[in-house]
């Protein structure tokens, strides 16, 4: 199959792009001697978290019990399932570790310790759990310093389970312009992290984990000492919003949607492209960076940047292309093809059950599908 022979929308994936960015962080986990643990929460395929460890140990980190069971299905078995886990979801994390699935699980509240407790014991499991630790983004967390940190460790420990480690997400790193900001707070997750550690092992509980992770942490950290492993996800794939932080440059995305006109607008300067909401997000990150980017900036079907041309405006199936200077109507004839640079792969992905991989030398139409890979969604 040729890249002019797919259905639009649909996603491309440029494994040369990809394998670049899978290099460039497994030489920043060794340059910082801690272990990679790739999130699959943006690729959830097998096949992409698969080449992103390389050699190493075939480990990944999750955002649900779904990703866990499709990664476990896939002979992925060693999962950190990073959010606080609901109460009503441990008879399927139950049912993980009785399937031989070294699973660890996250909470950051002494009620739901309690919980954990009740569960292992029903379901004769013993649940190896990470405390996540607020770093300053307040999304979730307790303190490193909080009464709740040792309350939760000590539940969970006396009542026979596994305190694995901590775990902490910067994900304020993302408001950042530039590495040196971006630095700072690293070192914030770090030192938090650690001494959320500390403070569980001198209350003599084992602690043998320090999880950290963003992708714009793990680029621009200065050292991670203390810390074991590592998580970043977004940096296979990388989008328009992480060129804003400065994780990396227009030409490293190495994932396009590929989008159809359907019509034009010559009075309005305007065309419409059969991907809209559902095929790109309504994400628009970017508006809070210097440069906006709209719900995504064009290419030709080439993968060259149209300059200044952006989808403007999205309903649910239909992307409004505009532009300074107009849309250029001469290279943009109806039933042309278009690819979009997201504004953040996470959400963009979400919505699609394949990638179409392309080999990111030859270029248009002609250029072949190399194969396609997979990937889960849902909870």
């Amino acid at each position: 199959m040729l890249i002019r022979d797919l259905p639009t929308p649909h996603l491309v994936l440029d494994r040369r792009k990809l394998e670049h960015n899978l290099a460039r962080m497994r030489g920043r986990a060794s340059e910082l001697g801690v272990r990679l643990r790739p999130h699959g929460k943006t690729a959830k395929s097998a096949e992409v978290v698969r080449r992103a460890v390389g050699d190493g140990p075939v480990m990944v980190t999750v955002s649900t019990l779904r990703e866990a069971g499709y990664f476990a299905e896939n002979g992925i078995r060693d999962i950190v399932h990073a959010n606080c886990i609901a109460p009503n979801r441990l008879p399927e994390a139950a049912a993980l570790l009785r399937d031989g699935v070294n699973l660890a699980i996250t909470t950051d509240s002494p009620a739901v310790a309690a919980e954990i407790v009740r569960a292992g014991r029903e379901f004769g499991v013993r649940f190896a759990v990470m405390i996540e630790v607020d770093v300053g983004e307040h999304r979730g967390g307790v303190a490193a310093e909080s009464d709740a940190l040792l309350a939760t460790a000590r539940t969970l420990h006396d009542g026979g389970m596994e305190v694995r480690g901590v775990l902490a997400h910067a994900g304020h790193t993302y408001g950042c312009t530039d590495a040196a900001a971006v630095a700072v707070i690293a070192e914030a997750e770090r030192a938090g992290a650690v001494r959320a550690a500390q403070r569980v092992r001198e209350a003599g509980i084992p602690c043998r984990e320090v999880s950290v992770g963003s992708t714009p942490g793990a680029l621009f950290a200065k050292h991670l000492n203390g810390v074991t492993e590592f998580r970043p996800g977004v940096y296979m794939f990388m989008d328009l919003f992480q060129v804003g932080v400065g994780c990396c440059g227009i030409g490293e995305i190495a994932l396009t949607v590929l989008g159809t006109v359907i019509n034009h607008r010559p009075d309005e300067g305007t065309a419409h492209i059969d991907a809209g909401a559902l095929a790109l997000s309504k994400d628009r990150s970017t508006s809070a960076q210097p440069v906006d980017r709209g719900f995504g900036l064009v290419t030709d079907v080439f993968g060259l940047p149209l300059p200044g041309l952006s989808v403007e405006a999205v309903h649910q199936e239909h992307g409004r292309l505009a532009g300074a200077g107009g849309v250029p109507f001469e290279i943009l004839p109806i039933g042309s093809r278009v690819r979009v640079l997201p504004n953040h792969v996470c959400m963009t992905a979400a919505m699609y059950d394949r990638y179409a991989v392309v080999d990111g030398t030859e270029k248009g139409d002609e250029q072949p599908v190399e194969a396609f890979w997979d990937r889960v969604n849902g909870w």
